[in-house]
């Protein structure tokens, strides 16, 4: 999916900077990024987005990596992931966006209030790709509440993330964990019931941000100042705007979601306090984030935050 990003009649785009991005799924949880295209807070900063959708963190670290994607968008687990793998280049973090998971635990039954997650003992749950932040943060949860992820549940990480949701409707798995419009769909279809907030639970880490390689970031520190520009007033308007009026701004990427289905899901997202304030993205909450790897068995040393996350251009903004 790739969507070339063109706002405002009235602006030279000849004289725009185009920046490819890599996002990592096409979800309402991004809604300030989408915001931020839309209301044209890039091509007031000198940029021109194009934007592809790569449907993974690792493709998303895959493509920045090879010079495809100039910025990803992803979860910085991916960059931990990177650098620790030995690359010298690997990609830096500089703008947070999304400060809890966005997915939704959804059963087959209508349990809405009367759910707990000592229901899930003796089930079969898609819980995504091991090794993401989904399926990392679903574990952390259920194992603060009780669950043994090795005993007590069948957790299956097999499943693709953008075949999740298509899998479980095929009568796969008691409980599923599912972003948004996916949930909302899957309820709105009567196949399935959103039970609890995965990231409510979970606490605030830094779920999505925007990085791109060290050397890209020395080179365009100016490029880099400008991007994040635009991230913070996309993070402000929705902070702001109401849920209806983000849904109009952001559903010319969401073709096929009705704006009724947007503004429920825009709805729900604000409800948990999804989003950040501004993107800094801080010491804490990215020292939380590798306290769920390592209890997910997926991090046997943990990264220092100087050297994977830069927030010069975040504190900027401010």
């Amino acid at each position: 999916m790739c969507l070339a990003c063109f706002v405002g009649c009235g602006t030279n785009e000849s004289k725009l900077e185009k920046v490819k991005v890599s996002e990592v799924a096409r979800s309402i949880f991004y809604a300030p990024q989408y915001a931020a295209i839309s209301l044209g807070y890039f091509e007031e900063e000198g940029i021109d987005i194009e934007l592809t959708t790569a449907q993974g963190a690792d493709k998303v670290t895959a493509a920045v990596l090879s010079g495809d994607s100039d910025v990803g968008f992803c979860g910085p687990e991916a960059t931990i992931y990177v650098a620790q793998g030995g690359e010298k280049d690997y990609p830096v973090n500089f703008a947070q966006v999304t400060k809890r998971d966005g997915s939704f635990l959804v059963g087959r039954k209508d349990e809405a209030g009367k759910f707990k997650y000592s229901d899930l003992k003796g089930k079969h749950i898609i819980g995504g790709r091991a090794g993401g932040v989904p399926e990392m943060t679903l574990e952390y949860v259920l194992k603060k509440n009780g669950i043994d992820i090795k005993k007590d549940i069948n957790l299956d990480t097999s499943v693709q993330f953008a075949a999740m949701a298509g899998t479980f409707v095929g009568g796969t798995g008691d409980y599923v964990a599912l972003f948004e419009p996916s949930a909302t769909e899957v309820e709105s279809s009567g196949q399935g019931y959103v039970l609890k907030s995965i990231g409510e639970e979970s606490g605030e880490v830094p779920y999505t941000v925007y990085n791109a390689r060290k050397s890209f970031i020395e080179e365009k520190p100016e490029l880099i100042q400008s991007f994040t520009n635009a991230v913070a007033k996309g993070l402000k308007y929705v902070q702001t705007a109401d849920s209806k009026e983000i849904a109009e701004q952001i559903a010319e990427f969401f073709p096929d979601n009705d704006k009724e289905t947007l503004i429920k899901v825009i709805d729900r997202y604000k409800s948990i306090d999804a989003w950040k304030d501004t993107p800094v993205l801080t010491k804490d909450s990215f020292d939380r984030l590798q306290d769920i790897m390592s209890s997910a068995g997926q991090l046997d040393k943990k990264a220092e935050y100087k050297d994977l996350v830069n927030t010069t251009f975040a504190e900027k903004t401010k």
